[in-house]
């Protein structure tokens, strides 16, 4: 199980499309990618064209977003408290602590971002 970070998404469905080869080989393959709530939102509040906002809702619906509730608060709280420097990072630490919650790597381009997160594992 994988969930997507805002980057893996804009990179792989806008321009030149870099990661849809490797996005398209992890569903052939039958690898469940998953989007969180948040991802969804940093996602929509960018410029987006119409084709991209078709082409992420025939891929990852975003009524089967995966939610941001009290057990991924919690952790991201938690992580807050352990990550060194964790000011600025708090969507980060969110969106770790979703696919934490979810027993899922995160696909990231920003490794750096989310190297310090304990027992988070990266694609």
């Amino acid at each position: 199980m994988i969930h997507l970070d805002t980057s893996t998404l804009i990179d792989a469905l806008t321009g030149p499309k870099r990661s849809a080869a490797r996005l398209r080989a992890w569903i052939d393959r039958g690898e469940r990618i998953l989007l969180s709530t948040l991802v969804l939102y940093e996602w929509l509040r960018g410029p987006r064209l119409s084709e991209e906002i078709e082409a992420q809702e025939a891929l990852f619906p975003r009524a089967s977003a995966m939610p941001f509730g009290a057990r991924e608060a919690e952790l991201a709280a938690t992580l807050y408290r352990t990550v060194r420097r964790p000011r600025g990072r708090e969507l980060d630490l969110a969106v770790a602590a979703c696919a934490l919650s979810h027993g899922a790597a995160l696909w990231t381009l920003n490794p750096e971002d989310f190297r310090d997160i304990p027992d988070l594992r990266l694609v």
